[in-house]
């Protein structure tokens, strides 16, 4: 198995009602864009951007602005209700968000008696914010810095797929085979629960934390389109063989999905427990991922370990991947952010580490071998 190489770490600073409500401690998703890295949360339902001090090589984000999903598109539910966001996708003019699309067991606090306890583990909610797609129009701001906006001076305009009444992924998945069964079990219980969004032309790959099918982890590939009743609204729409979304089965050696990102036709997928553990956790490479026109069952020379990453027990847990700019001296070209971050990945109250991983190029072996520049 691959062993990390951390290069190096990069202090991540935020500040406002961010830093003040604790969701810098809960990043769940990233995407670098530039300089600009866009960030999220899985308590609120907004999207952060930070601006790195290097593309390449970055020791510091700061000069952070938060954009609340409500102020771009017609939410589900209540607007500050949180949406559970764990993936984001940065592709052409717009910036997607997916929601975990998962109901949610109460937890056991260190507080609570034996009878509160008990009482909370057989509480379950649902969350309407929770069971959006979000595609938000994005272009220069007045800084000259990419912002999402409701309509664009183009005429792009924020959409959602799951809006109120409508159909979401949830509902399209109702009467499927393998994942029906799943749709009314909690996430961290095995359940329904989307933890990963990549978008490569037309298509977008949502990854699953749960369910993992005897040991097999799950991708979905969908079609966004636009809803010809609503301009606000998004559909998921059918390939060319009529099928509404293609199911892919990846051999993560028995771990579910925590993020995906695209490099080239590859897709880089974050792997860790589908339950509420801490490890193993690493980062496989699937091969031509984007060239599939069916769904696939992924495995053999298709895959590939790319590296595992550090974890603590109940803190430091790798939940978000993005991929770097080519060109730091130490061969680090992988982001990491983590969730529930220990106290050595917090220099200051507003502030946490990600770290800068090395990993190989998407190049085949035998080219790099040739034609190591």
């Amino acid at each position: 198995m691959g062993l990390v190489d951390v290069a190096g770490q990069v202090e991540l600073v935020f500040s406002g009602e961010v830093a003040r409500s604790g969701n810098h401690v809960n990043l769940s998703a990233v995407r670098r864009e530039g300089e600009h890295l866009w960030l999220a949360g899985d308590e609120t339902a907004t999207i952060e951007r930070l601006v790195l001090d290097s593309p390449t090589a970055p020791t510091r984000g700061g000069k952070e602005r938060s954009f609340a999903l409500a102020d771009f598109v017609d939410l589900p539910g209540p607007p500050d209700e949180e949406a559970d966001i764990e993936g984001i996708a940065r592709a052409g003019g717009w910036l997607w968000a997916v929601g975990s699309h998962s109901l949610a067991r109460k937890q056991i606090k260190p507080h609570h008696s034996e009878v509160k306890a008990v009482k909370r583990l057989g509480k379950i909610k649902r969350q309407a914010n929770r069971y959006v797609i979000a595609r938000l129009a994005v272009e220069p701001g007045a800084d000259g810095r990419p912002e999402p906006v409701r309509v664009a001076t183009d005429g792009r305009r924020s959409a959602l797929v799951g809006g109120a009444g409508s159909e979401n992924l949830a509902d399209l998945l109702d009467d499927d085979e393998h994942l029906a069964p799943f749709l009314a079990i909690p996430s961290k219980d095995n359940g329904l629960d989307v933890e990963g969004l990549a978008a490569h032309g037309e298509s977008l790959y949502v990854g699953l934390r749960g369910p993992v099918l005897r040991g097999w982890a799950v991708v979905l590939e969908l079609l966004p389109v636009p809803d010809p009743t609503d301009p606000a609204r998004l559909a998921l729409g059918a390939f060319g063989d009529g099928t509404r979304y293609r199911k892919h089965f990846l051999d993560l050696g028995g771990l579910g999905v925590r993020d995906l990102c695209p490099d080239g036709n590859d897709l880089l997928v974050l792997a860790g427990p589908s339950m509420a553990l801490s490890g193993p956790v690493r980062v496989y490479r699937w091969h031509h991922a984007a060239t599939a026109v069916t769904g696939r069952v992924v495995r053999g020379e298709e895959i590939s370990l790319v590296t595992a990453l550090p974890h603590g027990d109940g803190v430091d847990h790798p939940e978000g991947i993005a991929l770097l700019e080519p060109g730091d001296a130490g061969g680090a070209r992988l982001l990491v952010v983590y969730d529930s971050p220990s106290p050595a990945r917090r220099p200051t109250s507003q502030s946490v580490l990600a770290d800068r991983v090395v990993i190989e190029s998407a190049r085949p072996r035998a080219q790099r071998e040739a034609n190591p520049t």
